[in-house]
């Protein structure tokens, strides 16, 4: 285990909301190993529980490693393994099977975001929240070409039709970002089932103030408590768990 693999606490919960009869996300906390994911199957599509149970369980199959580098490739090609099981299943059932996927990878003070589709990653810095992965939504291009403002998103009809997945081409399409980590730095990784009903302040506030469990589990709960129209999932990574004021350790893996 190398020396940052150390010093985390790390949480997770799901629920399958108040409105779906099962729940198609799934999620990964796999903290010695440096990587942690949440996958939410595309609703409305046949299979999205095994669609997203499929990602994880490639990236559950990265085996540990030698260098920051190494992490990020491996992450890479399970994910094109899971794409390839994916695209020969829906062959197989004659329908389209297909998961959003947002992952977390971390070694030795660097870490880097890879995902696709909608599920997000935060990163909490010094009392601030920034969202790290951009939505891969029609909504969020509109925006982004000045036709929509965030608050209008939010309530656009079509809000919720993504623009890339795992399983719906023959070639995922990823998009990464990296970067130093900072003691105290706590990342929170979620389906898009919270964010319909909490807002970034509200995820800063209970991911800042709680231990990493506490802060997933009451998320969801709050999510429930609005109606939780969608399944829901919330990991939460804390780095340094000792420098992070309202922090206690208790790492997972």
């Amino acid at each position: 285990m190398h020396d940052t693999m150390s010093r985390i606490e790390a949480g997770a919960a799901t629920h399958v909301g108040k409105v779906r009869r099962q729940n198609e996300d799934n999620y990964l906390v796999a903290t010695a190993r440096g990587v942690w994911a949440v996958a939410d199957g595309m609703g409305g599509h046949e299979a999205g529980d095994v669609a997203s149970r499929v990602v994880v369980e490639e990236l559950d199959a990265i085996a540990p490693p030698a260098t920051a580098a190494e992490l990020l490739a491996s992450c890479e090609q399970h994910i094109i393994n899971a794409n390839r099981r994916l695209k020969k299943l829906a062959d197989v059932r004659g329908a389209l099977i297909g998961t959003t996927v947002a992952v977390l990878l971390a070694f030795d003070g660097h870490y880097a975001v890879v995902w696709s589709g909608d599920s997000r990653v935060y990163r909490i810095r010094r009392q601030r929240i920034e969202q790290i992965s951009v939505d891969h939504t029609e909504a969020q291009e509109l925006v982004d070409r000045g036709r929509l403002t965030p608050e209008e998103a939010r309530i656009w009809p079509r809000r919720n039709v993504i623009t890339r997945a795992i399983g719906v081409s023959d070639h995922p399409e990823l998009e990464i970002k990296d970067g130093a980590l900072e003691p105290g730095d706590t990342f929170v990784i979620c389906s898009d089932g919270l964010t319909t009903h909490v807002e970034d302040d509200e995820i800063l506030a209970l991911a800042s103030e709680n231990p990493a469990q506490k802060a997933c589990d009451l998320l969801v709960h709050m999510t429930l408590d609005r109606g939780a129209v969608d399944n829901v999932t919330v990991v939460t990574v804390r780095f340094d768990p000792a420098a992070a004021p309202a922090a206690v350790s208790s790492p997972k893996g």
